[in-house]
Formats: C-alpha cells, sequence, structure tokens
C-alpha cells in the first residue's frame, strides 16, 4: 500500500499487487542499465521517505537485487546527505530535482572546490568545456583532449566532493527537473537518467539509461509495457496513457475513483499532459488538472512558462504561475535563499548565484529582505524586463504574465508548498497565498 502524494488533491492508498512490484522492481532495472548483483555490485544511498513509491522501489525492491543498500541520516534532507554521499561513494542514485537545485545554487562543497581552491574562472571555463561537449554530443563518451584535461583536472575534484567520484549512473524523479539544473549536472559531466512513473504504476513506467539517453526527455517505454497519447493537440501533446503489469490493482475502498483512473481496457490515464518524438521519447510537458483555464476559455499549461522564468532570471527559486478562471495570469516568485545547516530551512540570506545576479544589475542585496522589503529598485525593474523578455517569446497576449509578486521566504516541506520529495503542492500554494493572488485581480 503506497498513498499518492496529494500534491493534485486527497492522498490515495494505492494497492500494488506482488506482482506489480517484482515485475517493476527486475525489468525497471534493466531498463535502466542497472546489472544484478552477481554481474556487477551496486552501491546505492537511500535517503528519500520510504513511503513514496520512488524509495519503495529504487531503494527496497531493486537495491535487493543489486548488491548494497546504505541508509542515510534522518536529517539527510536537511543538509548530511552529502557528507553520507562523500563517505559511502555510490556506484548509482537517484535523486529529486529539488535536490538538484539545492546543490546547484548553494551547496558549500561545489563552492570550495570550484572557487577557493581551483578558482571561479577556472571551474566555469572547466564546465563550459565540458558542458559544449555534452550538448554538442549528447551520447557520446568519446571527448576530445581538452574535455579529458578538463574533466581529470578540475571536474573530479569537484564530483568526488559531492560524493560522486565512482557514481556511473545519475537518476531522477517525481517532479520535472529545469534545463538550467541539468545543464549545470553536464557541465560537471554529470549525466541525470530520468524515470517517469506513478505510484500507481508501481514507479518507473518509462526510463533513461546510458544506452537510451536524450536531453530533457523521460526516455523510452520499459520493455514489455505500453503508451499512448490521447486527445492529442495540434503540437501532438496529450495526456499520458500507459498499460501493462507495472499498473496498480485500484484505490483503496474507492471503486469510483479506479474507474476514472483505469478504462475498461485497463490503460491507466495519468492526468499527465506530454509528447512522444519519433523514437518513442517522451517529454513530460504539464499536468491536466495543473492546466490553467483563463476567464477568456484559454488553456495555458503552467510548466513551460514557469521554467522559461526560471531560467530567464537565475536568482528565482520557484515561479507558481497563477490565472485559473482569471482575466489574466499572474505568478508568484521565491528567491534562491541559503538553507539553515540544522534545520535545513529558507534563510533570509540569498545564495552566492543570487547575489552575482543582484551586483550585475546594480544592487547590493544580500538579503531576501533587502530585496522585498525596501523594494530594491534594480532587482524589481531586472525581474520586470525578465519577465518581458519570456512574454516576448510567448504563443499570444494570453499567454503574457501581467502581474507577479516576489513572497518573503522560499518554499519549504515544513511550509506546507512541498512535498515528502519536494514537489511543488501547488493547490496549497494558492491557498496559503490567496490573500496575494487576490490582490492581482482587483479593480
Amino acid at each position: 500500500m503506497v498513498y499518492t502524494s496529494g500534491t493534485t488533491g486527497s492522498p490515495k492508498g494505492v494497492m500494488l499487487s506482488q506482482d506489480n512490484i517484482t515485475w517493476t522492481a527486475r525489468y525497471g532495472s534493466q531498463a535502466g542499465g542497472i546489472q544484478p548483483a552477481e554481474v556487477q555490485q551496486e552501491v546505492v544511498v537511500s535517503y528519500l521517505p520510504l513511503s513514496h513509491i520512488a524509495a519503495q522501489i529504487y531503494d527496497l525492491w531493486t537495491g535487493i537485487q543489486w548488491g548494497q543498500v546504505c541508509f542515510a541520516q534522518p536529517d539527510a534532507l536537511k543538509g548530511s546527505l552529502v557528507d553520507t554521499l562523500r563517505e559511502v561513494e555510490p556506484t548509482s542514485h537517484m535523486g529529486v530535482p529539488r535536490c538538484g537545485e539545492k546543490i546547484m545554487g548553494t551547496h558549500p562543497g561545489v563552492a570550495a572546490q570550484s572557487r577557493l581552491r581551483l578558482g571561479a574562472r577556472c571551474c566555469c571555463g572547466t564546465m563550459a568545456v565540458m558542458l559544449e561537449h555534452n550538448l554538442t554530443c549528447p551520447s557520446s563518451d568519446l571527448k576530445p583532449f581538452a574535455a579529458r584535461l578538463a574533466d581529470y583536472l578540475v571536474l573530479a575534484k569537484v564530483r568526488q566532493a559531492l560524493g560522486f567520484a565512482k557514481c556511473r549512473k545519475s537518476f531522477y524523479g517525481a517532479a520535472p527537473m529545469t534545463a538550467e539544473t541539468q545543464r549545470f549536472f553536464l557541465g560537471l559531466n554529470i549525466r541525470l537518467y530520468s524515470g517517469y512513473g506513478l505510484s500507481e504504476t508501481s514507479g518507473p513506467h518509462f526510463m533513461s539509461s546510458p544506452c537510451n539517453f536524450r536531453l530533457y526527455s523521460s526516455g523510452k517505454v520499459v520493455p514489455g509495457c505500453r503508451a499512448k497519447l490521447v486527445n492529442q493537440d495540434a503540437e501532438g501533446i496529450g495526456e499520458i496513457c500507459m498499460w501493462g503489469r507495472t499498473v496498480f490493482m485500484g484505490y483503496l475502498n474507492m471503486e469510483d475513483k479506479t474507474r476514472e483512473a483505469i478504462d475498461a481496457d485497463g490503460w491507466l490515464h495519468s492526468g499527465d499532459l506530454g509528447r512522444l518524438d519519433g523514437d518513442g521519447f517522451l517529454y513530460i510537458t504539464g499536468r491536466l488538472k495543473e492546466l490553467i483555464v483563463t476567464a477568456g476559455g484559454e488553456n495555458v499549461p503552467p510548466l513551460p512558462i514557469e521554467e522559461a522564468v526560471k531560467t530567464e532570471l537565475p536568482l528565482v527559486s520557484s515561479a507558481v504561475l497563477i490565472g485559473d478562471q482569471r482575466k489574466f495570469l499572474s505568478m508568484l516568485l521565491t528567491l534562491k535563499c541559503t538553507l539553515d545547516p540544522d534545520t535545513c530551512e529558507p534563510t533570509d540570506t540569498l545564495t552566492e548565484q543570487a547575489v552575482e545576479f543582484c551586483q550585475r544589475v546594480g544592487s547590493r542585496a544580500t538579503r531576501v529582505s533587502d530585496i522585498v522589503g525596501r523594494r530594491d529598485e534594480a532587482v524589481y525593474r531586472a525581474i520586470e524586463e525578465g519577465i518581458r523578455r519570456v512574454n516576448g517569446n510567448a504563443a499570444a497576449r494570453p499567454y503574457h504574465i501581467q502581474k507577479w509578486a516576489i513572497l518573503e521566504r522560499d518554499f519549504s516541506i515544513s511550509g506546507g508548498e512541498l512535498g515528502p520529495t519536494m514537489k511543488l503542492k501547488r493547490l496549497a500554494v494558492l491557498e496559503k497565498y490567496r490573500d496575494v493572488i487576490d490582490s492581482f485581480y482587483l479593480e
């Protein structure tokens, strides 16, 4: 029994059979390029809540086949995870996007290696060389001399500081990962392999692997499973439906919800939107329940617009698009800040990346309160210009962000905005910041 995260509604009890678990553990591992323990011993670190399907499958059921599972400290997500990774040096790792974003923006191990010992310019230059190669030849392990030298002299030390010195396969799932974060890890010569699935599919139904990789995609369907898109639009985007031995038995004591999820032919309707390219690689574009329908009847998927804002404005940590049944679109923003080392709660101190952005636009701000409390003109002007650039690339005016606000604190699990795997709880955000949102639409 695994309960859904409740990010789009009340949690539901997902009933998984012995066959669901054993089949997914075996063939999901094969699709991800994981070898049985008798062929190659894998070492993994378990740190996600074991009540979540990702940890259930990756840490427990597939871990039985792989080799060695090392359990992190209870405060792993509060800052001790990297210490465990450095101690254990896993050969395979599964993360959630929010952890990757925090490593990218705030972790002292990266800063110590890339800026103190090696120098900021040196590290940035070597990462740029590696990123260019990995973007140009995303499926090739053959690297030119400059890239190999950069990897040996600089990037290997950064990976060691993060605990990834021996990691051959790095997976992520549970939520979409921004292009910025994926590019950061590519610059460190860490290719992130995505998995896509639900609690209702026993975890992975699509997988990427070293032999089955395409940047920004969620991989291909696990062999033995099937997938299709229904109600596709002109761009080929439709609801992702899945079939196979991964599909669950039903929701506990919720026959009506089970019939809504699984149709008469056994296809599970995910509620997620995506497209399939000509080679069968899946790209997630949003979620039906998160689809914004404006008062004018326009259907607006929030995810692409939110990612565009975060890419355009590197000081932004979270961007939440608003506008369901409203006259126009608006947005809530949070800024990148450091985490308290003891509680892992967001602090008022901006990250180094955010401070650098402020300096570039003419601000001396080092704290969130410097910007929000004093309404820093330089930063607000820069954000407005970034929003304007995003609007300039929009398909039509109904997709324009017309108003926005910066919140005083970044999202967190304790604040109720993030779920157990640090996935955004959109409905909780809308409720918690209702007053701010309503102020956008006052005449």
